[in-house]
């Protein structure tokens, strides 16, 4: 039997063609002054406002079979007229979002984040929800099934029926999968985790299930056990060329390319195959860090409005320095592999100007206006906290290993913040206060490190990342970019030189190739020219993107050159002078001439033998 207090939901895919959920939400008690109900703005992981309510297209509400009035009052909220109750709200929601973050149905397939789709009931946010799902009509779906997170309350495992949760947020934080999928199971450390696969796709589930067993429990251990969670569902939708992730207190909503998960007939670990292992590391690391190690400023969220931190470089940047790391330590890849990595990391950071005129803090806090609204500027004017704040972390953990000599690292200051703040979260609810990060890292390392702080966080200057490897018998190189697809790794440098760089970032467009970005004093930028502008000829000759670094690599540095190209519809012409292509490539590799020292070091930081 229900408890009255409980918020009941129903939830059932309706028009599937359409994209329609109907949600039906019974209030057993509602506010006699008028019941108000609300919709998040936003999805706590995914800074950015995205107005969910806009896809509710309809909205009505009764007691005892007689309409009642709604009356709405801003963007996402509305307000029944007063009744003695039960008061019954349905509606429609229009899903056909295909990301991790919002909601998506069609005759395939259904996803939703409850962010999307449940209504939260004002002023009864902490009371228990039980959520029922229910099976499309029709034949064709009756081998659809469910994978979600959520607490069954009589519904059988994989099954239609009741869930429940112990209120609203937590309610919102378990996505929910509908259709017909692909699973397999695994322990780790004793924990069952499940694999969902949606989409087609050729994956080998045993090859997947023991590298995400490593991945598991090395991470279990890091933080130490128990687990925060009872069970855990890793769920993977399956495209062409997606990518993506989305954090959850129990579960990870994921998008993958097809030919990123592993074959049978794989006997390594492809490029794809290692970032779609470090997205799934990534996630899952965040089942501490920021589901329960979080920022004060989200505990609890307020998904009414912006909720603004100095600290996401600590909760993103240093959950992706550790999603890499966590796969050499794990064992699934090489100290090689591991060093392309964050050379590539460190690769993409040095590419943008914005570097320089940002910092950590202020990407962090600029999170809801800049990084996740970016546009053809973005590389000149702002620094991305994942990748500068991975950049910090690794920096932050040599420090640590190098003063300490060895005794201490990054992996006591997450156990530190564990301890304090996550591992009793769900009980005391206490975030990390703004200026208590620092404090806490420095107790747990044993050291003075204002210092570094000064200059990682609320400075623009280069961090110290190689002369550190240096100390770990890792040698850096930064040289000119090799060609459009170099992404970063060591090279030998050719004899010839550099070549010349357009200083742009550039697209294939029929006629021509179109430039999405231009860097600041780069040729481009000095030559007049402008995002969205297509270049069509360069010295009277048709380029395109096979042919543009050859043409750019027929003159010596210095030339200058006739250049055509559209801007919308206009043919406009310019003299390009060419410049020699900067030093903005980071490769590392192994030191030969590592002492006894440096190596220790490395075993410490990376592992292994």
């Amino acid at each position: 039997m229900t408890c009255p207090m409980t918020i009941q939901y129903r939830i059932a895919p309706a028009d599937l063609s359409g994209h329609y959920f109907d949600v039906t939400l019974t209030i057993a008690l509602p506010d006699p002054a008028g019941q108000v109900l609300w919709l998040p703005v936003w999805i706590p992981g995914s800074y950015l406002v995205r107005e969910f309510a806009r896809h509710i297209v309809t909205l009505t509400a009764s007691a005892d079979g007689a309409p009642v009035g709604l009356t709405k009052l801003d963007k996402h909220r509305w307000q029944a007229a007063p009744v003695a109750g039960p008061l019954v709200v349905e509606y429609r929601v229009y899903a056909f979002d295909l990301s991790v973050r919002g909601a998506y149905l069609d005759d395939t397939r259904g996803f939703f984040n409850g962010t999307a789709v449940l209504l939260a009931v004002a002023g009864q946010e902490d009371r228990p929800c039980r959520i029922k799902l229910v099976a499309p009509k029709g034949k064709a779906y009756r081998d659809w099934r469910v994978a979600t997170s959520l607490t069954p309350d009589g519904a059988e495992p994989g099954g239609f029926g009741h869930y429940r949760a112990a209120n609203y947020d937590e309610l919102i934080d378990h996505p929910v999968e509908l259709g017909e999928f692909t699973s397999d199971t695994f322990k780790a450390c004793g924990v069952p985790h499940q694999i969902v696969i949606a989409g087609r796709h050729r994956a080998d589930l045993k090859r997947l299930k023991r590298d995400l067993k490593k991945i598991c429990e090395y991470q279990i251990r890091l933080f130490g056990e128990p687990a925060p969670f009872q069970r855990y569902v890793f769920m993977t939708m399956v495209t062409g060329d997606g990518y993506g992730g989305l954090e959850h207190r129990a579960s990870t909503a994921l998008m993958a390319a097809r030919d990123d998960l592993p074959r049978a007939q794989d006997t390594d670990i492809r490029p794809g195959y290692r970032q779609y292992l470090g997205l799934c590391s990534h996630e899952y690391f965040h089942s501490w860090n920021v589901k329960r190690i979080k920022p004060a400023a989200y505990a609890p969220y307020d998904l009414h409005r912006e909720a603004y931190t100095r600290l996401l470089w600590a909760f993103e940047g240093i959950t992706s320095y550790y999603d890499d790391l966590t796969l050499r330590r794990a064992g699934l890849i090489s100290e090689a592999s591991y060093l392309e990595l964050l050379a590539q990391t460190m690769t993409q950071v040095q590419r943008g100007a914005g570097r320089l005129k940002q910092t950590l803090e202020e990407a962090s806090l600029d999170a809801w206006v800049k990084y996740y609204r970016q546009d053809e500027n973005s590389p000149n004017a702002l620094v991305s906290y994942y990748t500068k704040g991975a950049l910090a972390a690794a920096s932050l953990d040599l420090t640590i290993r190098l003063r300490s000599d060895g005794q201490r690292s990054l992996d006591d200051v997450m156990r530190a913040l564990w301890l304090r703040y996550g591992r009793d979260f769900d009980a005391r609810g206490q975030g990390v206060p703004e200026d208590e990060w620092e404090r806490v890292a420095s107790e747990a390392a044993g050291l003075d490190l204002a210092d570094f702080f000064a200059q990682a966080l609320r400075g623009t200057g280069e961090l110290p990342l190689a002369g550190l490897l240096r100390e770990f018998g890792v040698d850096s190189q930064l040289r000119p970019m090799a060609g459009g697809a170099d992404k970063g790794g060591w090279k030998d440098l050719a004899p010839n030189g550099a070549g010349n760089s357009l200083g742009a970032r550039v697209t294939a467009e029929a006629g021509g190739v179109k430039l999405t970005h231009v860097l600041e004093g780069g040729a481009a930028h000095a030559a007049g020219l402008s995002a969205g502008d297509v270049l069509v000829a360069i010295d009277g000759l048709r380029v395109n993107a096979g042919n543009l670094d050859g043409h750019l690599g027929s003159w010596p540095a210095g030339s200058r050159v006739g250049i055509h190209a559209f801007r919308r519809d206009e043919l406009i012409e310019r003299e390009l002078v060419l410049a020699s292509a900067t030093a903005d490539t980071w490769g590392l590799r192994l030191l030969d001439t590592a002492e006894a020292a440096m190596l220790a070091r490395r075993r410490g930081w990376l592992g292994g033998a």
